[in-house]
């Protein structure tokens, strides 16, 4: 496959993405292409990683100083105890600001190196090299790190902008179709808040990406990523559009958090059921017309993505769930903030709602 590459230009930073195939074999390459330099590295590898892959990146890196830490991701270990065993390394090797940190494997594992290099002398060369569909088309772009706390998700971190991304397609087909449903569920997320046309792709080819057949699956990363690239260029911090990113977001992170971040419900299946909770309450909100509601739904249902919320919760859950969206870091009130869908395409956000409405359209949503 050729590659093809995003560049993305921010206020504090303007990296490229770059997208192909068997690409760990010339990272050197690509590095030299981009300018990125250094003499050592520490590279921070899920453990689900096939060995093949990193083997070729030390074949590729083979004149670099290489350090290699394992990381056993998953959502429990995104926390401050991982963050202090990644600087100690850094710091008892003397890494220096012109050193890179480089993340290999999936969403929390670039979250976690990410935060550790924003902190490591105020600022450590950052390479992402996303191995999971969920983190090609989301986490890895726009800069976001952080830890969990036992107050929620992400409320600890920072915006740190990579100096590179490399997202190598061969991955992919490493990872269970859990793993690809999941990341599909960002790549709707994109096409419901952005562009309408690429909803019509996903809806007449789903099936052909969740196979990862090419081009299709190579399509569905670069148009997504393109949604993602547009949104963050415009609003870095943050500080408005890009609150609209968060579909589905407020429900996702109290389902995870109320389950206590465990295997049962993953970050990109409880993203699929919050954006599936959050078009119900479109739709209740007379927002959403019911033909667009219709027409999203099925697809999901189509899919074969997660969209049974009775399957992991019920009507005892509620106060727990409620606990946790009050304590989402885009609250700014007592009441919750909620990203919503007038049309596809057509996100609305900043939209307060209170804890009382919440609990008695959670009650029906749950019972049904």
């Amino acid at each position: 496959m050729k590659q093809t590459k995003l560049n993305i230009v921010t206020k504090t930073e303007k990296y490229p993405i770059i997208i192909g195939s068997n690409l760990t074999s010339i990272v050197s390459k690509i590095f030299k292409i981009n300018s990125i330099n250094f003499d050592k590295c520490l590279i921070v590898v899920d453990k689900n990683v096939p060995k093949k892959f990193i083997s070729n990146i030390k074949k590729s890196l083979k004149n670099k100083k290489i350090y290699i830490l394992f990381f056993n991701s998953n959502e429990k270990n995104k926390n401050f105890k991982k963050i202090n065993k990644i600087l100690e390394i850094l710091l008892s090797r003397n890494f220096s600001r012109n050193d890179v940190l480089i993340s290999l494997g999936g969403g929390i594992t670039g979250d976690v190196s990410g935060f550790a290099a924003s902190l490591m002398k105020r600022g450590l060369k950052f390479i992402n090299i996303p191995t999971t569909l969920l983190a090609q088309v989301d986490s890895s772009i726009g800069g976001k790190t952080g830890v969990n706390s036992k107050y929620g998700k992400n409320l600890i971190g920072s915006f740190y902008q990579p100096s590179l991304v490399i997202s190598d397609i061969q991955f992919l087909k490493s990872l269970k179709k859990r793993e690809i449903i999941c990341g599909y569920g960002e790549i709707l997320k994109h096409s419901l808040i952005d562009n309408k046309k690429f909803f019509n792709f996903l809806n007449k080819n789903h099936k052909k990406i969740l196979n990862l057949s090419s081009p299709f699956i190579e399509k569905a990363i670069y148009e997504s990523c393109k949604i993602k690239k547009k949104i963050v260029e415009r609003d870095e911090k943050e500080s408005a559009l890009r609150k609209v990113l968060n579909f589905g977001h407020t429900f996702a992170h109290a389902y995870e958090a109320s389950l206590g971040y465990s295997n049962k419900l993953n970050h990109g299946e409880a993203v699929i059921l919050g954006m599936k909770t959050a078009l119900s309450f479109s739709l209740k909100e007379n927002m959403l017309s019911k033909n667009e509601y219709n027409l999203i739904i099925n697809h999901i249902d189509n899919s074969g993505l997660p969209f049974l919320i009775k399957k992991y919760f019920s009507i005892k859950d509620l106060n727990k769930i409620l606990s946790f969206m009050i304590k989402d870091k885009k609250n700014n009130s007592e009441k919750i903030n909620l990203v919503l869908l007038k049309r596809i395409g057509k996100p609305i956000f900043n939209k307060q709602y209170s804890q009382r409405k919440l609990s008695a359209f959670l009650k029906k949503f749950l019972n049904n």
